[in-house]
């Protein structure tokens, strides 16, 4: 008989329950979480030879049992915590949230819902994730310091400092300003602090960059050939994208990343409106990609972004047009990788990763590639970048502040 068994993973416990086709529950388990979890519950599962594990967030929270019931030779489902939420949500009222009603309501989602996915062995995307998310959380945190270094300043030097600020421009700053007064010396004090956060944060994040830049080089992947993403971004799009066969064609990636509009249509009227689904780390990756592209006026974005406002399109619609491009080229990227990688597997250790007609988003020939060459240090603004020519000097530092309390 063919079960359906349905976990509810925590940090300190995992609960299972097993379910028939007629969605009746056949038997349950409570493991604590421990290194022999998996073989609990595998042993515990013996009785029903023909099973299916379905993991809540096999993901996040439950991604090491996922991963340990995989190992053991078991086919494990990933199971969103939403759809679980829905089958909970159209049972009774009277129903109570406890751990065995949350793993039997994830064990009749994995049995009924087509939005499920199996879980595979971790891979190089998983080094990219890893990595991906070292860097964003460090940047994030740089920016906080960033911040509050930049709030202090405003209140030791007369204007502040009102350009995004380094570590050796705080410096400098702070070199010229004498402190008259406990409050001032305070605060001098504070921005040193802040000075040594933001350089042992900037330190961090170069050596993430090598190691996020490494793990990219050693993935084989062709996406920093699209102009505008270098190791950063291409590690965020395949650590989180994944196995890009779940995607049947380049619109479902393009819903699933969030460059989709969504249709709104009512009787006979057809719209549509900016989609804020999906993921929003892929989302931002693009979006970064397509401001790169846009600064550059060399590059084939730009070019394509001057020819969506010539047809009368706003800056935010050529913006979500070019995003939408860009969407596409990744996806035929990603799936031009898929098979090269698929093809040297099957030749051996000798095969080697060469490129593909569907690497272009736009059904060009390969050798041109597409929007050009990858350039480093994307901005968050469409402002032109400054050549070394036409840059204006920064404005000097006084000689001497006074910084009163």
């Amino acid at each position: 008989m063919a079960v359906m068994i349905g976990v509810d993973p925590h940090k300190g416990s995992h609960t299972a329950v097993a379910i028939g086709a007629d969605e009746k529950p056949l038997g349950r388990l409570r493991v604590r979480a421990s290194a022999a979890q998996g073989e609990k519950l595998v042993a515990w599962a013996d009785a029903w030879p023909e099973r299916t594990w379905a993991v809540e967030g096999a993901g996040g929270l439950g991604h090491l049992l996922a991963q340990q019931l995989v190992a053991a030779g078991e086919r494990v489902l990933d199971v969103q915590p939403k759809l679980a939420a829905r089958v909970r949500l159209l049972q009774a009222g009277d129903t109570n949230k406890n751990d065995p009603n949350d793993a039997l309501s994830v064990a009749i989602a994995a049995l009924r819902s087509r939005a499920r996915r199996e879980v595979a062995a971790d891979d190089y995307t998983a080094v990219l994730k890893v990595w991906s998310k070292r860097h964003r959380d460090l940047s994030r945190a740089r920016n906080q310091v960033a911040c509050r270094l930049h709030a202090v300043l405003c209140e030791l030097v007369p204007g502040g400092f009102s350009k995004e600020i380094s570590a050796g421009q705080a410096a400098r700053v702070l070199e010229q300003v004498t402190p008259s007064g406990a409050i001032a010396q305070a605060r001098c004090d504070l921005a040193g602090q802040f000075l040594d956060d933001l350089r042992n944060l900037d330190a961090q994040l170069r050596g993430t960059k090598k190691k996020l830049a490494a793990a990219v080089r050693a993935s084989g992947t062709t996406l920093t050939e699209i102009f505008g993403i270098g190791p950063v971004i291409a590690g965020t799009v395949i650590g989180d994208a994944g196995d890009v066969s779940r995607f049947a064609t380049r619109d479902h990636f393009a819903a699933y990343n969030g460059t989709a509009p969504i249709e709104v249509s009512s009787g006979g009227r057809k719209t549509y409106r900016l989609s804020l689904r999906g993921n929003r780390r892929i989302n931002h990756a693009i979006h970064m990609a397509a401001i790169t592209q846009i600064r550059n006026r060399h590059s084939d974005g730009r070019a394509y972004y001057d020819r969506k406002i010539a047809e009368g399109k706003t800056h935010k619609e050529a913006l979500r047009s070019l995003k939408r491009r860009i969407s596409n080229a990744i996806y035929a990227r990603l799936r031009a990788d898929a098979r090269q990688a698929a093809a040297a597997s099957e030749e051996g250790p000798g095969g080697q990763p060469g490129n593909d007609s569907d690497s272009s988003a736009t059904g060009s020939h390969p050798a041109r590639q597409l929007f050009g060459q990858a350039t480093p240090g994307p901005s968050t603004t469409i402002r032109p970048g400054k050549t070394a020519s036409t840059a204006s000097p920064s404005k000097p530092i006084p000689k001497k502040i006074q910084a009163t309390t």
